[in-house]
């Protein structure tokens, strides 16, 4: 099943997982997919809008998990699932990624699907420290993404504002705690968002995207890896279902 990050593991330590019916939004390559299978979901619904990351999900964990896995390519936005059909959502390392107009959909879409009473937890990263090197990167990747879709590719949300956007689809937050302090960010991560800018990069005209991404590659090459910012958990209650 592979190895499931100590983060996704801390985070779910305190919820009920054995059992349940979950839902990993944004299943990327399947870390917390793996998770809730290797702590007893009865069924988990891996939902991802990339078909990269829908064939690793299913060629990392569905071996020998046909009978409780379904991974579903769709918006998170507006998925396929019934109402009310969730007994556990998760959202690791998602909400960095959405704009805020987007953020609220996908709350609300969460909620929809939630059983009355049910639970959420998100994981994210709190607001980078400005002296951090890794903001220059980012910077970059924001900048990239302005060019190509109009927005930044990364929103960076404190605890407080992902509590009140959740709190305003019903869900009442339950505990908070601290899952990386500081992040580790390693040549691997570097890499993955300097990946992010190769992609903008090419949807541009090579006068732009070739510069881009020779910024890209000499920032992941000057800052090596760096250990700066937080990484936080949320546990939600739906109260409102």
């Amino acid at each position: 099943m592979g190895d499931v990050p100590e983060t996704v593991t801390a985070a779910l330590a305190d919820q009920q997982v054995e059992g349940q019916v979950c839902l990993e939004a944004g299943a990327g390559v399947g870390n917390t997919t793996a998770g809730l299978l290797a702590a007893g979901a009865k069924r988990v619904y891996a939902v991802t809008d990339d078909a990269d990351h829908a064939a690793t999900v299913r060629e990392r964990v569905g071996d020998g998990n046909a009978d409780r896995l379904a991974v579903v390519e769709a918006d998170l936005r507006a998925t396929p699932l019934g109402t009310g059909r969730v007994d556990l959502v998760t959202a690791h390392g998602l909400c960095n990624l959405l704009a805020p107009t987007a953020l609220d959909a996908v709350a609300a879409e969460l909620a929809r699907v939630a059983k009355p009473d049910g639970h959420l937890v998100v994981d994210d990263y709190a607001v980078p420290p400005t002296d951090g090197a890794v903001n220059r990167l980012f910077a970059l990747e924001n900048a990239a993404g302005r060019a190509v879709d109009g927005r930044p590719a990364l929103t960076f949300y404190p605890p407080a504002v992902l509590a009140a956007v959740f709190a305003d689809h019903g869900w009442t937050v339950e505990r908070r705690k601290p899952l990386l302090d500081p992040v580790p960010w390693t040549e691997a991560h570097l890499n993955a968002h300097a990946e992010v800018v190769r992609g903008y990069a090419d949807d541009l005209p090579d006068g732009l995207g070739e510069p881009l991404t020779a910024m890209a590659d000499d920032l992941v090459s000057a800052i090596g890896s760096e250990r700066t910012g937080t990484m936080y958990s949320l546990a939600f209650r739906l109260v409102d279902g």
